[in-house]
């Protein structure tokens, strides 16, 4: 099974460069998108239908703002949109599938890098969701993935710059402690569980020709609980897809 995340930075706009050719070629079971910037009706699913593809939309409240959404060639046995937490239901940032021998979990979480206010609410969010993720954890052989955009680097291994970057938004040291205490739940980073190497990233900044520079940030991830530890069979990073300040990570695993 072949399982895609990818922050788009608004579908439409990725469609326009060419999105649905890079699915096609990459022939993933399930793709995770976030930051849609869309509504349902203003997505072209049946493009994604015609490749045998269910879709799953859900977006935020306020027009051209964030959402998350899941195309699938697996059925799902169930979908729930959001999690419970009304700030980031109103955002649209969490979607949930449970499908016959895992549950996956789509999420976009939020960046504090637009000022104090938002900071404030990202830790508060990240502490709501790892109580959301924990009681989903509790059930018995949940077989958990959580695919997404957490805008946080996790190690200095993660940031091109992890010095100048020490009170950036995505890399404080309270944001890394969580991603810490997220990993001691018993998650595994499919990434890093095949790849030591640094200057592996999935985001880059607009300004200074950072992408071409290679100055970027390790913020996206497709995690999996320590029952999927002996499945992974592949874990990558896709920068040659350009249809966003983000790139694609993939993960395979040997479960079905």
């Amino acid at each position: 099974m072949k399982i895609v995340s990818y922050n788009v930075n608004g579908i439409r706009s990725a469609f326009n460069k060419g999105l649905l050719d890079w699915v096609i070629q990459e022939d993933a079971d399930i793709y995770c998108f976030q930051e849609l910037k869309a509504n349902p009706e203003d997505i072209n699913s049946a493009a994604f239908e015609a490749l045998g593809y269910t879709c799953y939309w859900y977006s935020a409240q306020k027009k051209g703002y964030s959402g998350v959404g899941v195309i699938t060639k697996l059925k799902p046995l169930s979908a729930q949109y959001g999690c419970g937490l009304e700030q980031a239901d109103f955002e649209g940032r969490v979607l949930q599938l449970t499908f016959e021998r895992f549950i996956l979990i789509n999420t976009y979480f939020p960046s504090g890098s637009s000022g104090d206010l938002r900071q404030a609410y990202k830790m508060e969010f990240l502490q709501d969701y790892l109580n959301f993720l924990n009681s989903t954890l509790q059930i018995p052989e949940s077989n958990l993935i959580v695919a997404g955009d957490y805008n946080i680097c996790h190690k200095e291994i993660d940031i091109h710059d992890p010095k100048g970057n020490k009170n950036s938004s995505g890399f404080l040291a309270e944001e890394r402690a969580w991603m810490d205490r997220f990993f001691e739940t018993g998650m595994i980073d499919s990434f890093r569980h095949f790849n030591a190497n640094p200057h592996q990233y999935t985001w880059w900044s607009f300004r200074a020709n950072a992408r071409n520079n290679n100055k970027g940030w390790r913020i996206d991830y497709i995690n999996v609980s320590a029952s999927l530890k002996d499945k992974i069979t592949k874990a990558a990073i896709h920068p040659d897809a350009l249809h966003s300040d983000h790139c694609p990570v993939v993960l395979e695993l040997d479960i079905y």
